[in-house]
């Protein structure tokens, strides 16, 4: 047996989640049965979507259920095998987070090669995190050469990879939305943005009149509400909004606001299309051949908000949701210290 500890749902949080929705519970796992394996993970990734799963209600995803280890994405190394695919001392990308070891089918776990970029990158800009950039400004919402795209939460997991995409699909500027100073000097110094919005400085629509005085062509909307609003009012003829959240609303106890200009979108032919990255896993091979490349010579810049130990986990997922990381967060666990 091995001892291991994890983090479950104590209850369902209602509103904004709170340290007692949590418990770190002590739990003793099965060895892996014929064709599974035994991973000690690493690191794991806590990300804003799961907060939708933390309700019981209907959805494109099962709600986590109480009283049971919640889940993520994870990589971390196998210490015991029964599968001929994936042998001990591999390193493999899977879904069993929140917990410092896993046993799990041979099948659900992805070996990954850590000579060509480090484990936790598997968890960012090679995981699904970086998919979601790349498949919202390839499929959902197509950057093309001169566009002006415009990128909200944009200091965030996907937001800091999607801005730089951006420019190498073509677009002729890039503008941010990020809350605080420190974070759009961010966006103008690492992350490549020609311009940053602060949305807690007010008048959203009238900075981003100022930062997109013709315009914007792609809106990239992570947070929905008062950012789709003003992105609606900025956008041009024929302009694409990718719709792959809605950070504004998760918490909300009542319905949230939406935008009351969606008539502009509709006199101005513009395409809203929301984006599952689930139904893109298809364009993994093609995005981690171009991103690998990108971050071996620099051209993609990442940063990762690292907090340490299973015990903070459910405070990185906290911070998640008030705007507290840089770039995607990451937990991590004993071993990969």
């Amino acid at each position: 047996m091995t001892v291991s500890r994890e983090i479950r749902l104590a209850s369902r949080p209602v509103g904004a989640p709170k340290p007692e929705n949590f418990q770190l519970v002590t739990t003793d796992l099965p060895e892996p049965g014929e064709g599974q394996i035994l991973v000690r993970n690493t690191w794991m990734s806590v990300d804003p979507y799961m907060r939708g799963r933390m309700d019981d209600a209907p959805s494109y995803i099962p709600p986590f259920a109480l009283d049971a280890a919640l889940e993520g994405s994870a990589v971390g190394e196998v210490v015991a095998s029964r599968s001929a695919s994936v042998p001990a001392g591999a390193t493999v990308s899977h879904f069993l987070g929140w917990r410092e070891y896993a046993v799990l089918d041979a099948g659900a776990a992805t070996v990954v090669d850590t000579s060509i970029a480090s484990p936790t990158d598997y968890l960012g800009a090679l995981g699904t995190t970086g998919l979601t950039a790349y498949a919202a400004l390839t499929r959902t919402a197509p950057v093309e050469e001169g566009d002006v795209v415009f990128v909200s939460a944009a200091a965030g997991a996907v937001g800091s990879i999607a801005g730089q995409l951006a420019r190498q699909l073509g677009a002729s500027r890039v503008i941010g939305s990020a809350g605080g100073p420190h974070k759009t000097k961010k966006l103008l110094d690492v992350f490549g943005y020609d311009a940053a919005v602060d949305y807690r400085q007010g008048d959203l629509p009238g900075q981003l009149a100022e930062a997109a005085p013709e315009g914007i062509d792609v809106y990239l909307d992570a947070v929905g509400g008062d950012h789709l609003q003003a992105a609606i009012g900025a956008i041009r003829p024929g302009g694409r909004i990718a719709m792959v959240g809605a950070i504004s609303g998760y918490n909300a106890t009542e319905p949230a606001p939406g935008p009351d200009n969606l008539f502009r979108a509709a006199a101005r032919e513009v395409t809203l299309r929301g984006m599952l990255v689930s139904s893109h896993f298809d364009l993994f091979p093609e995005w981690i051949g171009k991103a690998a490349g990108w971050l071996a010579d620099g051209t993609l810049r990442t940063e990762e908000t690292v907090a340490d130990g299973i015990e903070r986990a459910a405070d990185a997922f906290l911070g998640v949701l008030s705007g507290a990381n840089t770039g995607k967060m990451l937990v991590r666990l004993g071993a990969g210290r």
